[in-house]
């Protein structure tokens, strides 16, 4: 096959996007330069990689495949264009960073004062709902470092804590369990729970702290985001456990309150994590630094007015 690394980009915006209008607009080019680098491709294989409704796009079992060996390409391309970076001892190029969604509350704040440091880097966040989607896009190449608390156990990874992560129990104004205090954990048990889903760090941390309290906690609802979360509970539908660094805004205004709950808050760690066999770009090991050194003290400044007397 004679094809480019040009088409195999736009193959994979297309496929990430379903469709060919808002891939030509990641890419910064028209609609019809798309189709035509699609159609080109797809000759050049021999087989459709899409399945076409309207104008919508879906990976067919061709497509499915072939995408499964583009990002390997891609990723191959990217670790010799750092490789060259490291000779070259240049902070320029792209950084792709990948982020479980309750990072995305503070890493962007970082990323302004990182660029003011390094113009030259141009940076892309992938924001995942869960780690469990950020592990595969670590798997795959795609990201070159990433925001998260756990480091991944099914593959082999440099993981590097740079700050402490509370997660706290919240509940709406004027909830009972806001007199007084501290509760026991026990003392959640008749009011409803509203979670995290299965797969994401927050919804493991809880249930691992419900089992070393011996609390047995049927979970009442399950939701995948966590403004969904918050406006759930401000609704006064349930209590829920969330990362204090999702709230500050609510917390601040007063339409959330922290639970004074035993043993709560529980405190993980954010973590910068990249795969171990993977040789990091001068931008990247610049990034990489930074978080270190500067992640700790941003996260605090944040942390301590929301930690103090106004638990209710």
């Amino acid at each position: 096959m004679n094809v480019s690394f040009r088409q195999l980009r736009v193959f994979t915006e297309v496929a990430q996007h379903g469709s060919m209008a808002r891939a030509a607009e990641a890419l910064h080019l028209t609609p019809p330069a798309v189709s035509m680098q699609i159609k080109e491709l797809e000759a050049q294989v021999g087989l459709p990689l899409f399945d076409r409704a309207g104008r919508k796009v879906s990976l067919s079992t061709a497509g499915e495949y072939f995408l499964v060996h583009t990002r390997r390409m891609l990723a191959a391309l990217k670790d010799a264009d750092d490789a060259m970076a490291r000779l070259k001892r240049l902070e320029h190029g792209l950084l792709t960073i990948g982020l479980v969604s309750t990072a995305k509350y503070f890493v962007p704040q970082l990323l302004a004062r990182f660029h003011e440091e390094h113009p030259g880097v141009d940076v892309r966040l992938r924001v995942v709902g869960n780690r469990s989607e950020l592990v595969e896009l670590m798997q795959s190449g795609e990201v070159d470092l990433s925001v998260m608390g756990r480091a991944p156990k099914e593959i082999h990874t440099r993981s590097e804590s740079f700050a402490a992560h509370p997660l706290v129990f919240v509940a709406p104004p004027g909830h009972p369990l806001l007199r007084g205090g501290p509760h026991a954990v026990s003392e959640l048990a008749p009011y409803p729970i509203i979670a995290r889903e299965h797969g994401s760090g927050t919804r493991t941390a809880m249930e691992k702290f419900f089992a070393e309290h011996r609390f047995d906690k049927r979970i009442a609802m399950e939701m995948s985001s966590n403004e969904t979360i918050k406006q759930a509970v401000m609704a006064g539908l349930g209590l829920s456990f969330l990362s204090l660094h999702t709230m500050g805004l609510e917390l601040r205004s007063g339409l959330l309150q922290l639970l004074d709950i035993d043993d709560a808050p529980v405190m993980r760690m954010w973590n910068i994590v990249h795969l171990s066999s993977k040789l990091l770009s001068p931008a990247a090991e610049a990034f990489r630094y930074f978080m270190l050194e500067q992640g700790e003290a941003h996260l605090l400044a944040h942390d301590t007015p929301l930690l103090g007397p106004s638990r209710g």
